[in-house]
């Protein structure tokens, strides 16, 4: 028989042997009968050997994502299925160690590493950076700034023009724009036509927080009110409108009703519109304003008239701006 015909009968590989069922589980059996049948079987048992090889070749070329084959996979393929010592399906040796196993190794290294792989702990193994220390700075600042807020602030600080004036019942000043309440605080008075007040306005506060907490504000003369009583204010609410009018603004303690200026009280000297100044009380809220960044009154370095009444604090160095 031909090499030639014998690479195209399958059915003699199957003829010469045991049925199909024994062969299957038989094949060393097999190999030695195909090796002692002659010259013949020899050339048979290499044609299909053959044919075997090269539609194995075709499976690795088929294989997705393998790595090309040379022809020395193939007479290794070719040696294993010959019977090499050790070689074979059914031997103890490399078996499946041929090109096919090859590109499969490869094929399998190739795979892209799956979510086990990803570190643990982290959803999708995505690696949480703690905040920058920028990031961690900004919210330290603003930390400090909230704990360190003013209790108080420049209530004159977005007048146009100011002039600092005398200081007599509370403190003078000219200059137009808006005012603003020195801090927390409920608005006691509000009006715009009080006859006793040149310019006839008349706005009192009673503040909530602070070192004078307790005490009542006084703004009048020549402003508008822009809130009304009963309203909570803040050091960021404007209170009323300072315009261009004859007499300017006066500011300073009220009494604790709210219907005048303290220094006219008898505990404080009793002293009203016509002097002596300045008053205690009306140096003492100048001191206040002053150090909320005010400039000072003219008269503010001469000698005081009347009391200060107890309950004012005497020091307002504590609301100093920290530099």
């Amino acid at each position: 028989m031909s090499s030639h015909s014998a690479r195209h009968r399958k059915p003699s590989r199957f003829s010469a042997g045991p049925p199909a069922g024994s062969a299957r589980h038989r094949k060393r059996a097999r190999r030695s009968s195909l090796l002692g049948g002659g010259p013949a079987l020899i050339a048979a048992a290499a044609g299909i050997t053959l044919i075997a090889g090269a539609g194995a070749a075709f499976a690795v070329t088929s294989w997705p994502a393998s790595a090309p084959h040379s022809t020395s996979g193939l007479a290794d393929a070719l040696k294993d299925e010959a019977g090499t010592p050790g070689g074979g399906r059914g031997g103890s040796g490399q078996g499946h160690n041929g090109p096919l196993a090859a590109s499969a190794s490869q094929h399998t290294s190739a795979r892209p590493r799956t979510s086990s792989a990803l570190p643990k702990g982290r959803p999708n193994g995505r690696l949480h950076a703690p905040a920058s220390k920028s990031v961690r700075a900004r919210h330290a600042v603003k930390a400090v700034r909230t704990a360190t807020a003013p209790v108080y602030r420049n209530p004159l600080r977005d007048i146009s023009g100011l002039l600092p004036e005398r200081v007599d019942m509370g403190c003078d000043f000219g200059g137009s724009g808006p005012i603003y309440a020195l801090g927390n605080a409920v608005i006691t008075n509000a009006t715009a036509d009080n006859a006793g007040w040149p310019g006839g306005g008349w706005i009192t506060y009673q503040l909530t927080s602070g070192p004078a907490a307790g005490l009542q504000v006084y703004v009048a003369e020549d402003v508008t009110p822009a809130v009304q009583v009963g309203q909570k204010v803040s050091s960021s609410t404007v209170i009323a409108n300072m315009f261009n009018g004859s007499a300017g603004i006066e500011t300073g303690w009220a009494m604790p009703d709210g219907l005048s200026a303290e220094s006219q009280l008898p505990v404080a000297g009793a002293i009203s519109g016509d002097g002596p100044f300045p008053t205690e009380v009306g140096l003492n809220f100048d001191t206040l304003l002053q150090t909320l960044g005010v400039p000072a009154g003219p008269n503010y370095s001469e000698t005081g008239y009347g009391t200060l009444p107890s309950g004012y604090p005497t020091s307002w160095a504590s609301l100093k701006p920290k530099s």
